[in-house]
């Protein structure tokens, strides 16, 4: 049940993002263009999900556990460090040179949108190599030189 109910919110999700132009990457790019062809309706999308999102953790935060966990798993660092800094200007600077955040980029790939067969798996680099980045180097490996 819990798999099921998590392939339910993706797609819901997924349908949310194309109904609302947020995996069209010329919308968002017009959104973000704000000294010429400034689109404003992604923001009353983006003012929509945080008040539902709002609403949401209210309701949520009253209950003793999910539906289908044992426990909740909230975000408990609060800290603004380098970290989240530099990966919030590289998640910035993708998202205006490409048009495509995770999410919306992953629900285009399900209308084969030709920029996200570049973009997803440049995401996917760039993940991966973030995740090397903060675990450093494999312990235990050694180099052999010659």
């Amino acid at each position: 049940m819990r798999v099921l109910s998590a392939l339910i919110a993706g797609l819901m999700f997924g349908v949310g993002l194309a109904v609302s132009g947020m995996s069209d990457p010329a919308k968002v790019l017009n959104f973000l263009d704000i000294a010429g062809t400034w689109d404003p309706s992604l923001a009353f999308v983006m003012g929509g999900a945080v008040a539902v999102a709002f609403f949401g953790f209210r309701v949520l935060r009253g209950r003793s556990k999910p539906l289908f966990a044992e426990s909740f798993a909230w975000p408990m660092a609060r800290d603004i460090d380098r970290p989240l800094l530099t990966g919030a200007a590289l998640f910035g600077l993708g998202w205006g040179l490409g048009g495509f955040c995770p999410g919306p980029a992953l629900a285009s790939l399900t209308l084969l949108a030709h920029g996200t067969f570049v973009f997803v798996p440049a995401m996917l680099l760039g993940m991966w190599g973030a995740r090397r980045l903060r675990e450093g180097p494999a312990q235990g490996s050694s180099s052999v030189s010659q």
